[in-house]
């Protein structure tokens, strides 16, 4: 079968163009068709593949094989068939930009530490650049500037096709072995990659280069890009959070860092001011109750864990049977912390969570875990 023409190698900028349809072909979903030329890229390099038309036909995918690329389609179109391809534009220039501002932060990268770039994904939402040795956030703050100042200065992206001869004196970064043709995609003081997927012709028209975190990854890190739309959706969305907060805090945009500081200090405050209270009044019910008194049940509104097993931990010392102490509401399900200084406890947990769909355990002298039931068919339960 001939080879498809690829429009996309010279210029990455059509967005429009005429055909003829070479074959077409059933596939799982559909159809499969190939053209003597298209402007659409298949899926490779990290990169998924173009959609948009075929006149009417919807493409939603396409693949290469042997050098032949193949639109998929919902219907067929005969070989012959004169076609007009419109790609998905919007789609397609998005992923340029992340593409392009890749490359950007690779060979920055590549020169200022000599890592190897040694995975990329350009995923629907965000791009993914894995390199082989630690960035720290500090680090990649300033190669996010240097980036940014490479789109600023609108440098052109340019395409080339060296001979075997001149690729032989050719420094540029690969991460496979290239058979046949290689295609070299160079940003001027920036970086030199063999690359097959289309890019911006200027680096202005990425707009914007945002790395939005840095990890550990298989001995190296894993660092998150945002470029040109996605860079500007993510401060649009970023800008509508702040100052959503900044109502609610009264506090103007620039100052919401202090404000959140502030009710942080103030919640402190008030968890300290809560669990004083707790313990004063879980220390006067459990003195309420009776030295020696057998089994009793306290169905507590809202007790954080460590004041349920202090609960229990006082009504222990007075009681001669099993102290049970339970938080939350019928609706919701309860929390319960089990004890006595004289009997094991363990039977009575299994029984409670086998007749209320529960979880938990501990040990003989202590038990705590979660159900779902109301107080009065606990309480019924419980001795």
């Amino acid at each position: 079968m001939k080879l498809t023409e690829k429009l996309y190698d010279t210029d990455s900028h059509v967005k429009e163009f005429t055909a003829a349809v070479t074959a077409c072909e059933a596939a799982p979903k559909g159809w499969r068709i190939a053209l003597d030329r298209t402007a659409f890229f298949p899926e490779g390099g990290g990169q998924a593949g173009d959609s948009g038309f075929l006149n009417d036909t919807e493409v939603f995918d396409t693949q290469e094989k042997e050098g032949v690329i193949w639109h998929y389609t919902g219907q067929a179109l005969s070989p012959g068939t004169a076609v007009t391809g419109k790609l998905d534009w919007e789609t397609r220039f998005s992923r340029m930009q992340q593409h392009s501002g890749e490359h950007i932060v690779s060979g920055l990268i590549h020169r200022r530490f000599g890592y190897d770039n040694v995975g990329f994904h350009l995923g629907e939402k965000e791009a993914t650049l894995d390199f082989n040795g630690s960035i720290s956030r500090e680090e990649l703050a300033e190669i996010e500037r240097e980036a940014n100042r490479a789109v600023f200065a609108n440098l052109p992206v340019r395409i080339s096709f060296p001979d075997r001869e001149t690729l032989k004196t050719l420094e540029y970064r690969s991460k496979i072995e290239i058979r046949g043709q290689v295609r070299i995609v160079t940003v001027p003081g920036i970086d030199t990659c063999a690359c097959c997927a289309p890019h911006v012709a200027l680096t202005g028209e990425i707009g914007l280069i945002k790395l939005t975190n840095v990890q550990a990854h298989r001995g190296g890190v894993r660092v998150s890009l945002l470029a040109g739309d996605r860079a500007l959706l993510d401060y649009q969305e970023k800008e509508a959070c702040v100052k959503a907060v900044s109502v609610l805090l009264s506090a103007k945009e620039t100052r919401i860092g202090e404000a959140v500081e502030h009710l942080k200090e103030e919640n402190y405050a008030l968890t300290g001011r809560i669990m004083a209270l707790q313990n004063r009044m879980i220390r006067e019910k459990a003195l309420a109750v009776p030295e020696g008194a057998g089994n009793i049940a306290f169905f507590e509104e809202d007790l954080d864990a460590a004041a349920m097993r202090e609960f229990v931990n006082l009504l222990t010392r007075r009681l001669k049977g099993i102290a049970c102490v339970f938080t939350g509401n019928d609706r919701e399900g309860y929390r319960y912390v089990l004890g006595s200084s004289s009997a094991d406890v363990r039977p009575l947990c299994q029984k409670l969570n086998t007749a209320f769909s529960g979880k938990g355990g501990g040990k003989p002298e202590m038990v705590q875990g979660s159900l779902s039931g109301s107080e009065e068919a606990i309480r019924s339960l419980l001795f």
